[in-house]
């Protein structure tokens, strides 16, 4: 088991951060292109030409709906209207519900791009046709073919591993050992400790029963599945709603990304939570960013992709309590996550094209064993 806590982080994250930092470090400044004539274009610090710069200007607004944390989607947001002198209006919604609500609006979407939560439920958004492909200049810098979409119509920014949680006041005085490994949640030691994320409205949900199936096969990994729900006591609506209950007591035991855990203990200071990457090996999430088909600002949402994969958005993360590993080579990897222990290619070989086409049908085989939920599966 690799039970990982915070350990002299000031000394040494100065060091780590100078070794981090994959390619130039560089934030962005003005540079050159050549367009199809031949002739040069100058473009700004995150490498947008000035000719999609104007475009977007001129359409004033853009709208985003974010399923990473509110305190980096604020920032980016922010950050983006500073730059750009565009108003930017966004909601905080976990991948579910933008996935559900793009669904219901059907190709004429209320917003014009997503920002952050992991890739399963953009697969299923870009398999319905509700995602615009777009081929992003910046996307040159993300350093995994598997970290973007084949086609265009997503690209990662970050990646976060999948773990266990617990408050380790609460284990020792109820004098249990902590877990090692996903299978070890199934003890019914732990019965009514756990806490993890309902299947319908989390992509973090989704990721915990495609990693399951992957890491079992499929039978097994529902049946998995089963046997961690009779443990369970609630399903949060958003895949950090675990973490965000470990500290205060409330949550003894929490399936989620590790990240989480980190911003809990580092800003919110709750040294009582250890975090766990399970001994047999787990998954990792691409975070992502994409353009909504039919959207209203269409040169906006492209210049909010090529901002949001560059140093100049990908960077607030760590500012701001998302301390994810970054997926482009030339922004500054945040030390706080290596310091913890975290590696982002110590994962399984996860099947990204497996999730893709089948975790509509995971779900609902998920949910169908578990008699379609009950009231611990929230959704607010």
């Amino acid at each position: 088991m690799s039970n990982l806590t915070r350990r002299n982080f000031v000394e040494i994250a100065g060091a780590a951060a100078a070794g981090l930092c994959l390619g130039g470090c560089s934030g962005g400044s003005s540079s050159t292109e050549k367009t199809d004539g031949g002739s040069t274009a100058t473009s700004d610090k995150v490498g947008a030409s000035e000719e999609l710069i104007k475009a977007a200007q001129d359409e004033g607004t853009l709208v985003v709906y974010g399923s990473c944390e509110e305190d980096y989607l604020a920032a980016a947001c922010d950050h983006f209207k500073e730059l750009y002198g565009i108003d930017v209006q966004y909601q905080r919604l976990s991948t579910g519900e933008v996935q559900a609500k793009i669904e219901e609006e059907n190709g004429n979407p209320s917003g014009d791009v997503w920002f952050g939560g992991t890739t399963d439920p953009y697969n299923v958004a870009a398999s319905e046709g509700l995602l615009e492909a777009y081929a992003a200049t910046n996307a040159s810098h993300i350093t995994k073919d598997k970290y973007k979409d084949a086609d265009g119509y997503w690209y990662g920014i970050y990646t976060g591993l999948l773990g266990i949680m617990y408050n380790k006041d609460e284990l020792s005085r109820l004098n249990l050992d902590a877990p090692a490994d996903f299978k070890d949640l199934t003890d019914e030691k732990y019965k009514g400790l756990i806490w993890s994320s309902n299947y319908n409205t989390a992509g973090t949900a989704k990721l915990i029963i495609n990693t399951a199936i992957q890491k079992y096969g499929h039978d097994e990994g529902i049946k998995w599945l089963v046997d961690l729900d009779k443990n369970v006591a609630v399903y949060t609506k958003s895949g950090s709603g675990p973490s965000k209950n470990i500290g205060t007591g409330e949550c003894t035991i929490g399936l989620g990304f590790l990240h989480d855990g980190i911003y809990q203990i580092v800003d919110n200071g709750y040294e009582n939570i250890a975090l766990v990457v399970p001994s047999s090996g787990t998954s990792c999430e691409v975070g992502a960013t994409a353009i909504f088909k039919g959207c209203k600002h269409e040169n906006a949402a492209k210049l909010w992709i090529e901002y949001a994969l560059s140093p100049e958005c990908v960077e607030l993360a760590a500012k701001n309590g998302s301390y994810q590993f970054l997926v482009i080579d030339n922004a500054e990897q945040p030390a706080i996550a290596t310091e913890f222990g975290l590696d982002p290619d110590n994962v399984m070989d996860y099947d990204f094209e497996d999730a893709k086409n089948n975790i509509k049908t995971y779900v609902e085989e998920v949910m169908t064993a578990l008699n379609g939920g009950d009231d611990r599966f929230k959704t607010e």
